[in-house]
């Protein structure tokens, strides 16, 4: 069963944006933590954004001020924003959901390549 569906990402250029988008499945209940990580070419994954049920975000240094998360609790949604992009945001971008339960769910991945 596919809990987390993601779109957008793609090609985008230095200076430029894109935008990720997620889609929970209605099977996962109590959702407290949504967010992205990424992971890029010979790097662990790292953290990119997170947004909890309340509203609190956290972000990476690395993104602060360029980026934005934010999610629509009604949907189980979450949309990360990418703005000011760099060559080296590019990665394979993870949607991540955590319930109240602690239970942890990951997407398939997207990639996002940005150009010089």
């Amino acid at each position: 069963q596919v809990h987390l569906v993601e779109s957008g990402g793609g090609l985008g250029h230095a200076g430029g944006s894109l935008r990720l988008s997620c889609a929970a499945s209605r099977s996962i209940y109590n959702i407290y933590n949504m967010g992205w990580f990424r992971r890029s070419p010979g790097k662990q994954r790292e953290l990119v954004a997170t947004i909890s049920s309340s509203g609190r975000t956290t972000y990476a240094d690395s993104v602060k001020g360029r980026f934005a998360i934010s999610r629509d609790n009604a949907e189980n949604t979450v949309t990360l924003e990418m703005n000011s992009l760099k060559p080296e945001d590019t990665a394979v971008y993870y949607c991540y959901v955590r319930t109240f339960m602690s239970d942890d769910y990951w997407g398939q991945g997207t990639q996002v390549t940005v150009s010089s």
